[in-house]
């Protein structure tokens, strides 16, 4: 996946009119219902683990619940450094398993917003607030005339204080901290969604021609979406729930 990463920054914006391109549309369109079809997949997953009991205490409670939570870092850790060069076989295996393991453990969600009065009246908005949130942020790296691959890094760095963050309040539970953490996870998968969105653009007028490289960068392209909207979701819902 990183090796598709890194080829964007060599084009220039100037050459990223699109607008007319009906190769980049039909890219475009695959990757976005790859990752329509994912987000759908892990609803369903979501809603039927959620809604049986028997089903989130045997699959989010340890020791299956470990491999549910932390499956999708490992398989996206592991496949970063096994397959440099993966087959668009491979690429989609790597993305409906992750796919799934979310999935499974939203139901977590499912199953806590369930039992609160409103709760799921609440995830239905933190969804909705999402997805408009989500197009706007895409359309607007889409087609923007302005090169925003210099976020990058900065976007790079403040995810990782991110996880940082996370674990550290893991052991001590400040809801400063939690709160802190939802407001800044919003700022940077927002920036995110819009910087991915480019790079995908980028990366067809690279990959053009290849077949088989672009069905894979189809399949992480969909990936790199649908990663951020599942956090950005997580994150609004968050902080709706804070407020509420």
């Amino acid at each position: 996946m990183n090796q598709y990463s890194g080829q964007a920054r060599s084009i220039p914006t100037g050459r990223a009119d699109m607008a007319v391109d009906a190769g980049l549309r039909s890219f475009m369109l695959g990757v976005y219902n790859k990752m329509a079809l994912g987000l759908l997949l892990s609803a369903a997953l979501a809603f039927v683990v959620g809604t049986n009991q028997a089903l989130t205490v045997t699959l989010l409670t340890p020791p299956i619940g470990y491999a549910v939570m932390f499956g999708p870092l490992a398989i996206l850790l592991i496949s970063s450094f096994v397959m440099r060069n993966p087959s668009p076989m491979a690429a989609n295996l790597i993305y409906w398993s992750v796919v799934a393991l979310i999935g499974v453990g939203m139901g977590g969600i499912v199953f806590a917003y369930g039992r609160i009065p409103d709760g799921m009246l609440t995830v239905a908005k933190a969804f909705l607030i999402t997805s408009a949130s989500f197009g706007a942020l895409s359309l607007w790296g889409y087609t923007t005339k302005r090169d925003i691959s210099g976020w990058g890094s900065f976007l790079f760095m403040g995810l990782i204080g991110l996880i940082l963050a996370s674990v550290v309040n893991i052991f001590i539970a400040s809801s400063a901290l939690s709160f802190a953490i939802s407001v800044i996870g919003v700022l940077v998968f927002a920036g995110l969604t819009a910087y991915d969105t480019q790079r995908l653009k980028f990366m067809y007028y690279q990959l053009a021609g290849d077949a088989r490289a672009m069905a894979v960068a189809t399949t992480y392209g969909a990936l790199s979406l649908y990663l951020n909207f599942i956090n950005l979701f997580q994150m609004i819902l968050s902080l709706m729930s804070g407020r509420d």
